[in-house]
């Protein structure tokens, strides 16, 4: 929950200089309210992806009462997404499968998205040149993957807490964090509790992938799939690197088919409490379909 900036799509306004087959791009105007964004997902008893579901479809419940949706974005608008990529020791022979199937999702992600590329070891870093804190550029962000080289410890909360706090700074309301890791951490500075805390203040949904051997010590799943649930994101575990281009893409699609559902509580209290959200949807026959979003959030604190 925070202020927020409400991403309008303008259709095209011909004018003497505009080029008819380059899209427009969202701008941003400031709104002055408080608005709670869930990023939701909807499937059918198939678990096959839901589309263009219109905003009277949904209902949203904050602690049991019912909210007035004030912010409705379709399946497909662009969103803010970072890619963070453990490049730490025991990646290494992996590192050629990841930069591939990685490019795959670069590809079949809106070409619009802000994206940016965390690398982590013993430290965290930006896989974009300084002073590029988001592309759209697929070049850009190719060459930044081809730059990874894997080296040292594992420092996984660290990167997910930058991840997280960059989210911050994109201008697009959708978020979304793709980790991939084998889930161990033992080189970080910040504590699992502290990310889970961030990730709870966040609207983000992060997608995990869990990439590691079966006799790998440091291997921890349980953390990829804690942090997956609780953002309304998916755990990938995949029995081999051949496995990985098809998840990336199968995330890419899942982000550009979420609907960006934003509201203001109807309670005001800033005390720092856990509050339980359900969505709900139905399709145009008023059958109830599946949701998968994070299951609440933590309201801010004076």
């Amino acid at each position: 929950m925070r202020k927020l900036l409400i991403i309008l799509l303008l259709a095209a306004i011909p004018t003497v200089a505009q080029q008819p087959t380059k899209p427009e791009k969202p701008y941003t105007v400031s709104v002055d309210v408080d608005l709670v964004i869930f990023n939701v997902t909807v499937l059918d008893k198939k678990g096959r992806l839901v589309g263009g579901l219109p905003q009277k479809n949904f209902q949203i419940l904050e602690d049991g009462v019912p909210q007035e949706i004030r912010l409705f974005n379709p399946e497909d608008i662009p969103a803010t997404v970072g890619l963070l990529i453990d490049n730490s020791g025991s990646m290494g022979p992996k590192i050629p499968e990841v930069i591939e199937a990685a490019g795959e999702f670069l590809h079949e992600s809106n070409p619009q998205d802000e994206v940016f590329i965390v690398n982590f070891s013993d430290h965290v870093s930006m896989g974009l040149p300084y002073g590029v804190p988001f592309t759209s550029s697929l070049s850009e962000l190719e060459t930044a993957l081809h730059t990874i080289h894997a080296s040292g410890r594992t420092a996984l909360y660290d990167a997910v807490a930058f991840g997280l706090k960059h989210l911050q700074e994109g201008t697009l309301q959708k978020k979304a964090l793709v980790l991939l890791s084998d889930g161990g951490d033992n080189a970080s500075h910040v504590g699992l509790r502290d990310v889970i805390a961030m990730s709870e203040r966040s609207s983000a949904t992060i997608y995990t992938i869990g990439i590691y051997d079966v006799n790998d010590p440091d291997r921890n799943p349980k953390v990829l799939k804690q942090l997956a649930k609780l953002s309304g994101g998916e755990t990938y575990i995949p029995h081999g690197t051949y496995e990985l281009r098809d998840i990336w893409r199968h995330i890419a699609g899942g982000i550009r088919s979420q609907y960006t559902i934003g509201y203001v509580s109807t309670n005001a209290a800033r005390d720092g409490k856990f509050r339980n959200v359900k969505v709900s949807a139905v399709d145009n026959r008023r059958k109830a379909l599946q949701v998968r979003t994070r299951p609440g959030y933590l309201a801010p604190s004076n």
